[in-house]
């Protein structure tokens, strides 16, 4: 199992947790617990071919947010385009 860990300020508004929850429908074998408090996502993600950090990415720009990843990012997610770590 992969784990990451995700900060993306502004994700304490209520709209953008909600806009995220459909953004995860598009990676349905991708698990995922939000931490509201801190603006925090922690993803639980079975094989690389469920998810790409370059996907997980997405799921965030693509409702305005700035993804950091926490920490190391591993190396089986790390498959397809770069992004940003900061």
């Amino acid at each position: 199992m992969i784990e990451v860990e995700v900060y993306a300020r502004g994700l304490r508004k209520e709209s953008n947790q909600m806009q995220l929850r459909h953004q995860m429908d598009h990676l349905p074998k991708v698990r995922y617990k939000i931490d509201v408090g801190h603006d925090l996502v922690y993803f639980e993600i079975d094989t690389p071919e469920d998810a790409t950090q370059a996907q997980l990415h997405e799921v965030f720009t693509s409702i305005g947010l700035s993804p950091r990843f926490v920490g190391e990012i591993p190396e089986e997610l790390q498959a397809g385009e770069a992004t940003p770590t900061e």
